[in-house]
């Protein structure tokens, strides 16, 4: 037989012995949470636990009726289990006295304190007892009114409240320096196991992200995706965090039963986390008393770049965030949104167009109409419709031959490197600046000149001021048109020497022979249906374009020097 502890045999006399003297049975509550900054040792659940187990034997009015322990959790509001469980007995009879180490162990928010001492206890003829600060509301009533328990409460609280503002000041410089302060990474990561607050890469929910963006960017809707991914019999992030045996609860993964739902889906594809960048402070706590999760404006959110090792390529995912916004709904039992869905607009109302299906005996094709149209606003606008046959023959022809304007103008910047002529136009820029930098200098001198004259009577006071409104109006003029040359160069430097978009998008893909989703999603930024069935293109990096095509005709002007 294993030998008896000495709680067992405290249990053992206390709910052994008859007493006829005893009218209390009392509930030993025990609380503790380093949330609160609660001290590991003078608060510890051993610690109460003796000082509440001997005040009960010294006491042979009061029976042992239960052990309430709440480890782990805040006091700063009630919302806690065994004290939940505490109530229930107590409304029951199962317990009429509670006692507790000291009053903090009750809680550290002096309103809630203060309800219970004073209105909830007693309108239960619960007899409060807390051990340290001596106070019994049978015994000594005056001692649970007094304004020193009134005193200790609010500083309890303002203990919590001053560890809470300390915790969260803590919080606030890691996330400003980049260190992940999360329970749990987001799936596709985990936390270094050299440094809790950097994040690796898990390469085999990495490998589940990178489909899902793949998908995404190819044309699968969100709830297509989730659905292949339950095919395949991939375990959504909540069931994938358990079976690596993290203690992970989330509403939704219990409610799907270890299935994907798409608000996951959709939330990896909106989370900028995988591009590299920490993004934290997306939801906060209201206060330390209100524990309720609050989402937190997107301007607020606390973001340092580069942190960890990247997922998907910022391209990818800017792409993703524009096809999120875009109207791209499915039709029911269909996975694969439409190759124009959310690219194909009315030129006259704006409004997206409908697909509509036409199915004949021999035959079935689809076309698009104006949205206004279709619903019946035919005053509004007209039908607008184009055959999709026709529109993907349109589009791709549009394509390839906007691609071989990128080849040729390519062509062409490598036979302006190659001759020198951007030095020629940098030194021509340069030359500019300089000169209205000496400029500037020049009249910077007399303005200063200006005061001299006026005290030493060489001009008079009106003259020395509209001479100084003059050169500062001047001044004005030249710091604006350095402002202007130096923004110039700069752009002509960017052109010249680095990577231009629209010329590295639109070759990748000088071999096109047909149509896809993915193309359109990269290169177009909306598609005009006209009246009659024309269309017109609106190409996306048209800022690149157009510096390049400044850069090109700046190679036709003759050189100043020739």
């Amino acid at each position: 037989m294993a030998p008896r502890n000495r709680y067992d045999e405290y249990l053992e006399r206390r709910q052994g012995a008859a007493r006829t003297s005893v009218q209390w049975r009392a509930a030993e509550y025990l609380r503790i949470s380093r949330e609160d900054g609660d001290k590991e040792e003078s608060d510890s659940i051993g610690t109460q636990k003796d000082i509440t187990h001997e005040y009960v034997e010294q006491n042979e009015d009061i029976v042992f009726a239960g052990e309430y322990i709440d480890d782990g959790w805040t006091g700063t509001n009630f919302a806690r289990p065994d004290f939940e469980r505490m109530m229930d007995d107590m409304k029951s009879g199962a317990v009429n006295c509670i006692i507790v180490k000291d009053l903090s162990r009750l809680g550290r928010n002096y309103i809630l304190v203060g309800q219970y001492l004073e209105m909830i206890f007693p309108l239960l003829n619960i007899r409060f007892i807390s051990v340290v600060d001596h106070i019994d509301s049978v015994k000594d009533p005056a001692s649970i009114n007094n304004a020193l328990v009134s005193f200790k409460n609010v500083m309890n609280d303002e203990y919590c409240r001053d560890i809470s503002n300390k915790v969260r000041s803590s919080l606030d410089r890691k996330r400003s320096k980049g260190e992940f302060i999360g329970s749990f990474a987001s799936y596709g990561y985990l936390k270094d196991p050299e440094d809790h607050h950097h994040l690796v890469v898990d390469p085999a929910a990495a490998e589940v992200v990178r489909d899902i963006f793949q998908w995404f960017l190819g044309g699968m809707s969100i709830i297509g995706i989730a659905k292949r991914l339950n095919q395949l019999g991939i375990p959504s992030p909540s069931m994938y965090k358990k079976q690596l045996g993290f203690d992970y609860r989330h509403p939704a993964g219990e409610l799907c039963d270890g299935l994907w739902p798409d608000s996951s889906v959709k939330r990896i594809l909106k989370n900028r986390v995988y591009t590299g960048d920490m993004v934290q402070n997306k939801t906060k706590i209201k206060s330390y008393k209100v524990h309720v999760c609050v989402n937190v404006p997107e301007e607020d959110w606390v973001i340092v770049p580069d942190t960890h090792e990247a997922i998907v390529s910022r391209e990818q995912f800017e792409t993703a965030q524009q096809l999120l916004r875009r109207d791209t709904r499915t039709s029911p039992g269909v996975n694969h949104v439409s190759m124009f869905g959310g690219y194909l607009r009315c030129a006259d109302c704006r409004r997206a167009m409908a697909k509509k299906t036409v199915v004949q005996p021999r035959k079935k094709y689809y076309y698009y109409v104006c949205q206004t149209f279709r619903k019946g606003d035919r005053a509004a606008c007209t039908k607008h419709t184009i055959r999709e046959e026709k529109l993907y023959q349109a589009v791709l022809a549009t394509i390839q031959a906007q691609i071989r304007l990128a080849v040729s103008m390519d062509e062409l910047l490598q036979d302006l490197r190659r001759k020198h002529v951007r030095a020629r136009r940098s030194s021509r820029l340069e030359a500019m600046l300089e000169a209205r930098e000496k400029e500037h200098a020049k009249i910077s001198q007399l303005k200063i000149d200006l005061y001299p004259d006026w005290k030493s009577g060489v001009i008079s006071k009106g003259e020395y001021l509209a001479l100084k409104e003059r050169f500062d109006g001047q001044l004005a003029q030249i710091e604006h048109s350095i402002a202007s040359i130096k923004e110039e160069i700069r752009q002509y430097k960017d052109t010249a020497d680095g990577e231009n978009q629209f010329i590295t998008h639109f070759t990748k893909h000088r071999n096109i022979t047909e149509l896809t989703r993915e193309v359109i999603v990269e290169l177009v930024e909306m598609i005009y249906v006209h009246e009659g069935g024309s269309i017109t293109i609106e190409f996306k990096y048209q800022d690149e374009y157009q510096r390049l095509l400044d850069l090109l005709e700046e190679r036709k002007k003759p050189s100043r020097a020739g």
